[in-house]
This record gives C-alpha cells, structure tokens and sequence, in this order.
C-alpha cells in the first residue's frame, strides 16, 4: 500500500470568491460519481488530485509565505460543498488543515517556510493521530527516540483519514522527556507502511486505515514541538473542528436536495393525506419546513464559527481563542443533528423509491453516522454548560483552564 503518489503542480487561488467557485465546479464534478465510488469501494485517487491541484488546498497558507490566507469562513464553505457532493472526499482534508494551522502556530520559521512551500506547490498532509485505546497525546505509545544519534519514529496508528493519498503523514508521537510532538514522515519513506483496512459502513472511501512506522528516521526540520497541556488556548482545535462541522454540513445539504428532488419526483401521496401530490401533503411539508429551517441554523452557525475564529487567529488574547472554540462547539452540535435528521428524514418522505440500490441514498445516512461518531457530540453540550457556568474550557490541550465566558 506504499505506491508513490503524484503531485500536480497546484493553481494558486487569489481570493474568497475564487475558492468558492473553484468549490462548486469541482463538486458538480465529483458528484456524479459519488455512489458508485461508495457502493463499489472505489478510492478516489483522481478526484483527490484535482482536488489539491486546484489550489483549494492551499487556501489557509499564510501572505507571508505567499499564500492567500483565506479566511475560516471560505475554508468551512469548501468543505461544506465538496462534502454536499462526496463527503468522503470532505474529509480526507481533514487534517490537511488542521496540521497548517499547528504549523502557523507553533512551526519554527525554518519548518514553516519549508513545508508551507511544499503544500503551495501541491503536497498533501494525511493524517497518523489515534491509537487503539483512544489515548491521548500524551499517552502515545508511538515514540521518537535517538539511537546511535540518529531520531528514530517507532509506533502503529488508526483511523489514519488521508494517509494513503498523502505526500507527509503527520505522526502523533511522544519523545524521550515525554513531550508530545508530530513528526511529519514522507509518504515514501523506509519503515513506513499504510495499510487500507478501512470497512466502516460510511465514509468508506477515506481509506482511513491503518498507519505502521518501524524505525522510520526522522530529520531534526520534521519534528513540530506543540504547547503542551495547560498553556494558554490557540486556534489549533478550533480549526480542526470547523472543518468537521463543515463535513456534516455538506452531508446534510446533499440528503436535503435528495430529499427534495425525491418527493418532487418519485414520491406518492401519503395514505390517509387526502391530497393528489405529494408535494401538496401539510405533514410532508412541515417537515420540509423544519429541516429547512434547523440546516440554515446549522449554516449560520458554522458562518458565526469561521468569523470567530479568523477573530481570534488575528488576537493575541487567548479569551478570543476560547470564545472561537466555543462557538464551533455550537456549531458541532447543530451540525450533527441536522445531519442525522435530514439523511434520516429522506426515507421517511422521498419514500419507497430512495430505498432503491441504484440510487445510493443510504451512503447519506451511512456517511452521517460515521463521521457525527468522530467526536461525541454529548460532551460538547457539557463543555457548552462548563464554559457559559463556570468559565471552564473543555479543549484537551487546555483542560480546566479559566476563563472568563463572553456570549457575543
């Protein structure tokens, strides 16, 4: 599972508006295919390149190292389409972006102008996170050591989204005084082996597999040293959830218009209903009504996140940050149930018909299931109340630290 992956040379995209256009052609083209690639399995090996040599992304890359530094905003609304129209392929960026703003962070200028080089040029992040216990960071077993002078990686990995189609897989790790850090191993490097053993019933074509590192040398320039727990929060966490709720965003406006273009086209009246369309149905349309309404919510929501958090990446206060946390909190939590309403909601009003195989509407519901798992949306209506009541961050780099809520 080692084969070299290409890099076309990537566009460079100038603005907001770009981006989105960018967006919405390429996911009229990645749509078509959708449920093919999900019922047969198909890895999206072409859909990935154009997708990255589109520049879209490159879109958070800093001005000062000649990137367009487009705002969280944009970022949520690309993902949110291209998810509409694959979420797999909303996904595997994940961590793309979420490593890019740990590079912002707390890159050395040295790490920052290399690798912010690499991806304007077309290079993709994977992803090499969790392990099997759900540890956390600071419990890796992965490990970075020094033997006979030489940093050397040793670990194992799952849930590894992006990794197969990656230039660099990011590997959590800890090092011999107990630090958390990431190394960033080249997709081809000796030790590092990916395997494709992803079968959950959704998201399917992730590929997020298994990640195996034996041995793998590491150079001195890979090793990105993080805030460890307790310091003050950043926007590291922040940015990476958004872009999750972007995810389910995109995946609920896709069960949504199916919904739509279901009861428009295939539906019958409901028995019992008195009516000759089923688009004239007073339930029915209730329902429609109220998806309608909690998505927009949903929407606003994540739009409300995105300019929070270009606030406090612009801020040195740490409250700003905690405050953008926050509010992708809410967003996560409205997300996820308007994506399990809504790709739940379809088969209940399209009827019968979108049960139908050859239409692939399951992989709505399938896809909504398995990514809303991601982060378990009880514990954000906790840190919600925690914050609002008690000024307590539930972030885990920054658990228990004061601060003093705001509800702007």
């Amino acid at each position: 599972m080692n084969a070299p992956v290409t890099r076309p040379a990537a566009r460079r995209i100038a603005g907001d508006a770009e981006a989105i256009e960018t967006a919405i052609v390429l996911a009229a083209q990645f749509a078509p295919g959708a449920a093919q690639r999900d019922r047969d399995r198909i890895l999206p090996w072409a859909e990935v390149e154009a997708f990255s040599a589109s520049g879209l992304w490159a879109i958070t890359v800093p001005r000062s190292f000649d990137g367009p530094a487009l705002s969280n905003v944009t970022l949520a609304r690309v993902i949110a389409l291209i998810a509409a129209a694959d979420g797999s392929l909303g996904q595997i960026p994940q961590n793309h972006f979420a490593v890019l703003e740990a590079l912002r962070l707390h890159g050395t200028p040295d790490q920052q102008d290399f690798f912010f080089r690499r991806v304007l040029a077309g290079d993709r992040m994977g992803n090499a996170t969790a392990e099997p216990g759900d540890k956390r960071p600071k419990d890796h077993a992965t490990s970075l050591h020094r033997t006979a002078g030489r940093l050397r990686l040793q670990g194992r990995k799952l849930y590894s989204t992006g990794a197969l189609f990656a230039h660099w897989v990011p590997v959590s790790a800890t090092d011999e005084a107990g630090a958390h850090v990431t190394v960033f191993v080249p997709r081809g490097a000796p030790g590092l082996t990916i395997v494709d053993d992803w079968s959950s019933f959704g998201q399917r074509t992730t590929a997020s597999g298994t990640v195996i590192i034996e041995d793998v040398a590491v150079e001195p320039l890979w090793v990105l040293r993080r805030a460890q727990a307790g310091a003050p929060v950043d926007t590291g966490n922040a940015v990476s959830q958004l872009v999750h709720t972007a995810i389910d965003l995109g995946i609920a406006r896709a069960a949504i218009d199916d919904t739509l273009h279901f009861f428009r086209v295939l539906a019958h009246p409901a028995r019992g209903s008195g009516v000759a369309m089923p688009t004239d149905d007073p339930l029915a349309l209730r329902e429609i009504g109220a998806l309608t309404l909690q998505y927009h919510a949903a929407e606003a929501l994540v739009e409300r996140a995105g300019r929070l958090v270009d606030a406090a990446q612009a801020s040195t206060a740490p409250t700003d940050a905690a405050a953008a946390l926050i509010a992708v909190v809410e967003a996560k939590i409205v997300t996820t149930e308007i994506a399990l309403a809504a790709t739940n909601k379809l088969f209940e009003l399209a009827g019968t018909q979108s049960t139908l195989l050859e239409h692939g509407l399951d992989r709505h519901w399938r896809n909504a299931r398995t990514h809303t798992l991601h982060d378990g949306v009880r514990w954000k209506y906790h840190a919600l109340g925690e914050f609002v009541l008690n000024g307590r961050l539930c972030d885990p780099w920054t658990l228990g630290h004061p601060y003093t809520p705001t509800l702007g």
